[in-house]
């Protein structure tokens, strides 16, 4: 029973979307209130640093960066999203898959990675850690939820980043 990462291609849309959805469906996740198109995600992603995870042949998560602005000077910025389905909890699925995506970031030079996250997601909260990120902030009553178990909720996004040490230095 080996986790394997390795790069996402298009044909892992149809599984990526629906761990996707259902993290969405928690309230816990993102703001997100439906899954995107593959083109509009692909658009919004960075092409160097797309995995998935998959146990037993199965895609059970997935990690990805997107741009935190197309300002130039923020050109090793990425916002990192790591989403594992409930297939794939509990067994080091987040853990391998948002190590791969620090390395694969630091090799497509990225300096510095971001991720927030909903105070309740506990679990989010512990991978970033244990993968080098810190929290830097808490962005209080950012947004408020328009659907699911959350709606009509302001909620507070922890900050968390955490900078390479090899690169942009």
């Amino acid at each position: 029973m080996g986790i394997e990462v390795r790069v996402m291609t298009e044909a892992d849309w149809p599984t990526v979307a629906a761990i996707y959805k259902e993290g969405i469906e928690t309230g816990h996740a993102t703001f997100e209130t439906t899954v995107p198109t593959w083109e509009r995600w692909d658009e919004a992603h960075a092409d160097s640093c797309r995995l998935v995870a998959e146990l037993d042949d199965h895609v059970v998560g997935w990690a990805a960066l997107s741009a935190v602005t197309d300002r130039c000077v923020y050109g090793g910025v990425g916002e990192v999203s790591v989403y594992v389905g409930s297939t794939g909890r509990g067994k080091g699925v987040g853990t391998l898959l948002l190590s791969a995506l620090v390395e694969a970031s630091e090799k497509a030079g990225f300096w510095s990675l971001q991720a927030g996250m909903f105070p309740e997601n506990a679990g989010s909260i512990a991978l970033h850690s244990r993968c080098g990120f810190r929290q830097v902030g808490t962005r209080e009553r950012l947004g408020k939820m328009e659907a699911g178990p959350m709606k009509g909720k302001w909620r507070d996004v922890l900050l968390f980043e955490r900078r390479s040490p090899t690169v942009g230095v």
